[in-house]
């Protein structure tokens, strides 16, 4: 009975982080692009900056307060996990300047394999006959409905490569980092969240300036643009936190097969909130079939042999063998 009561709280609280990260992120996204396109603020580097910078004062107050106990991260660890995060970020908007959107939907569905190379590579997992099928089909199902036009060049297909890499590799060190080194995520949030601002802050304005050929700091706000420039900055906190949460509680493949429900509700609400243009059979039927996949994945990984680590790879404390509800449980429990 106790184990079947520990079972569905995990349960709950997988599905309370999902919903949080869902939430947060197409909220984010939504803002975002009526910051940018509406109201002329394209400075993506720097935005990204100014969310960390958000992040890093929240963290902050909250380790005042007593409500984030310290924690040690090594400094090698740090500068690896926010030079993967960093070269990701500027990788993916820079991937979108030189790429046309069909290549950089193809580009984003790659994140999946190269997460799932990582897996068997760095930790030795397994996956079953379902559970690769149900992850092409959901591939499929997203790329019937978003990939349209697709040309490249050398320039953008390198910019491509290091975005998808390094976003891959940075997914894969939260859960990494969180799984050595007993850290929850708002411990790793306050880890990294300062040196990702100071580094984004500082680079970010040149690289905006030499991708848009605009100055941030010639920008002029208005009072909307500037209260959707502080939104973004509120929600990116919880898209954050949500983040390091899910790849916690799950692990980066999870995050990235279930990151495309959030593909399907951003294209739903884009065509909602911002007319139906671009809403045709081809695009229903894509969020169907990838609906369909992201069931069928979530069934067939749950069950034994679905998905399994053959040999750990990082040992794991005594501290969270017992707390079987931390976001740092052991990888078994993940799906």
């Amino acid at each position: 009975m106790m184990a079947t009561s520990k079972t569905d709280q995990k349960a709950a609280l997988d599905i309370a982080s999902w919903l949080f990260n869902v939430v947060t992120s197409v909220g984010i996204i939504l803002v975002n692009k009526a910051l940018m396109a509406t109201y002329g603020f394209s400075f993506a580097t720097t935005l990204t900056g100014l969310h960390f910078g958000t992040t890093t004062l929240l963290t902050t107050f909250l380790t005042w307060l007593g409500y984030i106990q310290p924690s040690q991260l090594p400094w090698p660890d740090l500068l690896k996990f926010v030079l993967f995060a960093n070269f990701s970020i500027v990788g993916m908007n820079v991937s979108l300047m030189w790429n046309s959107v069909g290549f950089y939907q193809i580009a984003k569905l790659s994140m999946i394999p190269v997460s799932c190379l990582l897996e068997v590579v760095l930790d030795n997992v397994r996956y079953s006959r379902d559970t690769k099928l149900s992850i092409l089909l959901v591939l499929a199902g997203v790329a019937v409905c978003t990939v349209t036009d697709v040309s490249v060049n050398l320039n953008g297909f390198l910019a491509a490569a290091i975005a998808v890499w390094s976003t891959a590799l940075q997914q894969y060190y939260v859960h990494y980092l969180q799984r050595k080194y007993s850290l929850g995520s708002f411990n790793l949030l306050a880890h990294t969240a300062p040196v990702q601002a100071a580094s984004l802050l500082l680079v970010g304005p040149f690289l905006d300036y030499w991708l848009t050929n605009q100055r941030v700091d010639a920008f002029n706000f208005s009072f909307i643009s500037l209260f959707f420039l502080i939104l973004s900055c509120s929600i990116a906190v919880g898209t954050n936190l949500s983040q390091f949460i899910c790849i916690g509680r799950f692990t980066a493949v999870s995050f990235q097969v279930l990151g495309h429900m959030k593909t399907i509700l951003v294209l739903v609400l884009g065509f909602t909130f911002f007319g139906k243009e671009g809403l045709n059979l081809q695009v229903v039927l894509g969020m169907l079939i990838a609906i369909l996949g992201m069931i069928w994945y979530g069934n067939a990984s749950s069950k034994p042999g679905g998905k399994e680590r053959r040999s750990s790879s990082i040992p794991i404390t005594k501290a969270q063998k017992l707390n079987g509800l931390s976001e740092t449980t052991e990888s078994d429990e993940k799906v």
